[in-house]
């Protein structure tokens, strides 16, 4: 019971790596907001954790869904002791000019904005409290970047970035900050990461992976747990390789 008495917003928490670390947190305690931009899946989720999960709406690249996504959390819990920024997208690999501008701006304001946001809307509430968690999912694509992925590379190395900039600002107010760098998983993003899910394609992945498999939720879960629980309370700014070595 590491998060026990805690609360969590977890975005992106309707499948996938967010899912996984919503299961996670609940079994360790805390409560949990699963923000999701599908509702009815992010709500699925929250029935099967049970009373101490509760469903939001949000399109975390968007002002007004974070803003109310932080007064529901409220509401509901009193405080928010954890953030953790999963939600996010990528674009089929394909070579960087081909890259429409409209799927270039998705990338950038749900992997990047969406950071910016909730910290705008979220960051002043762990001011006042005193203390807070933020954890940012990044991925092995920002720092061993794959060809033909590079606008969604830039994506999460920014978000590298910005989590040692947050950390080195936020600890002043109590706030730590890391980030998580996973590599492809069992998720719903495996099949665009790769462009087609084949066998071949997916020896081809598993091939750079040193450990032989793929990242899962549960991996994600156990990682995020430690990060946000008070064991790694003399942890931030580390953006943490849960990778199986692929960055080795």
């Amino acid at each position: 019971m590491r998060l026990q008495n805690k609360t969590a917003i977890v975005t992106g928490a309707a499948s996938g790596f967010g899912a996984g670390i919503a299961r996670k947190f609940i079994t360790e305690g805390a409560s949990v907001m699963v923000a999701d931009i599908n509702f009815d899946a992010a709500q699925s989720i929250a029935n099967e954790l049970g009373p101490k999960a509760l469903a939001c709406a949000v399109d975390v690249s968007i002002a007004a869904d974070v803003q109310n996504l932080s007064k529901m959390t409220l509401d509901a819990f009193g405080h928010i002791d954890i953030l953790v920024n999963n939600a996010g997208v990528t674009h089929t690999p394909q070579p960087m000019e081909d890259i429409s501008e409209e799927m270039f701006d998705r990338v950038l304001a749900v992997n990047a904005k969406s950071v910016f946001l909730s910290a705008k809307y979220i960051i002043p509430i762990m001011k006042k409290q005193g203390y807070g968690v933020v954890l940012n999912v990044a991925s092995t694509a920002g720092v061993s970047p794959r060809p033909n992925l590079s606008w969604y590379n830039a994506s999460k190395g920014w978000m590298i970035t910005a989590t040692r900039s947050m950390a080195v600002e936020l600890a002043a107010s109590g706030i730590r900050v890391n980030a998580i760098n996973p590599v492809a998983g069992e998720t719903p993003l495996l099949k665009t990461f790769m462009g087609e899910d084949t066998p071949e394609m997916r020896a081809k992945f598993l091939s750079t992976i040193p450990l032989g498999r793929f990242s899962t939720p549960e991996d994600m879960g156990h990682a995020a747990c430690y990060l946000c629980s008070d064991e790694a309370g003399m942890v931030t700014g580390v953006c943490m390789e849960v990778d199986g070595g692929r960055c080795i």
